[in-house]
């Protein structure tokens, strides 16, 4: 009963021209990362240490996984769309850029502050209670490795009235130059971080056009699908390119640290994926329960984000209570086997994640209404979550 409530007040609450689709894009964004990292991350425990390995390292046949849940282009495809129109739309309020960004930088690092708090803590009392200053930092870097993003998208929304009008090709053009220097004339390795900035920048500009309605049709979404997959193949078969999506410890090339010419490619053919399928997400969230659900997502995305390799560290080291052993959990991701098992934890994790979100959820949502005091606090509560972490 509470929770046909909720969703009959979500769908209430939520204003009549929002385009539902843009957040479902959103939400799988989100969730798809949170897979993937599950998915490839392994804290290998053995002799005393603990290490991070990938199955992808020992299992390269499964690279096509990464295909599916490397996400982040379609991330800032929206954040260029929702960034470009909420400027806009705050420009013609009256709003100051000072002021637009200050509240876009408070809803996207508020959170954080959070996760690094806790974070210090823990390290503290690992490193006092004995723990080998190796295995602390193997658990830092893989919360705090994922952040990374966090910086770009800032710094990429601080750019929005400069960028929102910048031609994809652009940036672009910016990568291929930088990985023809780098791979193909044997230039410095530096210069392949340019690529962290220009290689977001694409999808971020093409949600920008997508803000202005230069994007209408499908047309320029099979453009894309196809140009960009096409691309991605070709330089995956015969320019070298890792077929993996994401970063693999100990590989000599990464199409992730920094973005190559091959994942902004693939990056711009899941922009052309997005782009198809937005209108059946939208007629799909027609129905209240599924936009509930859509809704409630978006107003923890931060959270979900940034918890979930919390959630995955706190299952593995649980576990040792019971084995150091445990297959998917800490064994070595060298065989199927592992993948297997590993397939069987992800609804612990999720476990652990619904905790970690049902403690620090206030950080991004704010107060809960109880706390106010104020039932139409409780409303305004619903509606935040109709609006999105995002929006405006």
């Amino acid at each position: 009963m509470a929770s046909s409530q909720l969703i009959q007040r979500i769908e209430a609450s939520t204003p009549a021209g929002r385009d539902r689709g843009v957040d479902a894009l959103r939400a799988l964004a989100i969730l798809g990362v949170v897979l993937g990292h599950w998915l490839v991350t392994a804290v290998v425990v053995g002799d005393g240490t603990v290490r991070a390995a990938s199955p992808l390292k020992h299992l390269p046949e499964l690279s096509p996984v990464s295909w599916v849940f490397q996400t982040m282009a379609v991330f800032f495809l929206v954040g260029g769309q929702v960034g470009a129109k909420g400027y806009t739309s705050a420009r013609a309020r009256g709003i100051t850029y000072g002021r637009w960004l200050g509240g876009r930088m408070a809803r996207l690092f508020r959170p954080v502050v959070a996760v690094l708090v806790v974070w210090a803590v823990v390290a503290g009392a690992l490193l006092a209670s004995g723990v080998a200053l190796d295995t602390v930092r193997v658990l830092v870097k893989l919360v705090l490795s994922p952040m990374w993003f966090l910086l770009v998208f800032a710094a990429l929304t601080a750019l929005t009235p400069l960028v929102a009008r910048l031609h994809p090709l652009w940036p672009l053009a910016a990568v291929l130059l930088g990985d023809l220097i780098r791979y193909g004339l044997g230039g410095p390795a530096w210069l392949g971080w340019v690529n962290v900035v220009a290689g977001w920048l694409v999808p971020y500009c093409l949600g920008a056009a997508w803000a202005r309605g230069d994007l209408s049709g499908r047309g320029m979404g099979w453009a894309l699908l196809l140009g960009g997959a096409a691309t991605a193949a070709g330089l995956v078969l015969w320019a070298g390119y890792p077929a993996a999506m994401v970063g693999v410890p100990g590989a000599p090339v990464s199409n992730l640290d920094p973005p190559s010419l091959a994942a902004v490619c693939f990056g711009l053919a899941q922009c052309g994926a997005a782009l198809l399928l937005r209108g059946p997400l939208r007629r799909a969230l027609r129905r209240p329960a599924a936009w509930a659900a859509v809704a409630l997502v978006n107003l923890s995305a931060m959270t979900i984000f940034l918890w979930h390799q919390t959630a995955l560290i706190t299952v593995t080291v649980a576990g040792l209570f019971v084995s150091d052993a445990l297959p998917g959990l800490h064994t070595a991701p060298d065989d199927f086997g592992w993948v297997l098992a590993r397939l069987g934890w992800l609804p612990v994790f999720g476990v652990a994640l619904l905790v970690c979100w049902a403690v620090a959820r206030t950080y991004e949502q704010g107060p809960p209404a109880v706390r106010r005091g104020r039932f139409p606090g409780r409303r305004r509560h619903v509606g935040a979550a109709a609006r999105g972490p995002t929006s405006g």
